[in-house]
């Protein structure tokens, strides 16, 4: 597993939309393939403009599609709600 830090910024008004996405059955699926769940750390900006997340990553190609809109799942939901995205690979220091 290897930690990184997803941040993603969001069209306004959208931060609801990409949520619900993140949170439904479809969403929470997806990232399980992605992810270790438990061990995800998110945070939102006070405008709700951008989004922030440390996971533990066990698939780096699953994430790549799932945010780069080759993922069929998340192609849509991230057509409409998101800007752009950046990935850090986090050490421990």
């Amino acid at each position: 597993m290897k930690d990184i830090l997803v941040v993603a910024k969001l069209k306004e008004g959208k931060f609801e939309k990409f949520m619900g996405f993140m949170q439904s059955e479809h969403g929470m699926n997806e990232r399980r393939k992605i992810a270790d769940l438990t061990k995800t750390l998110g945070t939102v900006s006070p405008d709700k403009s951008a989004v922030m997340f440390k996971i533990s990553v066990h698939d780096e190609d699953a994430l790549n599609s799932f945010l780069d809109g080759s993922n069929p799942v998340s192609k849509p939901i991230f057509d409409e709600v998101m800007v752009s995205y950046e990935i850090f690979e986090l050490n421990k220091v």
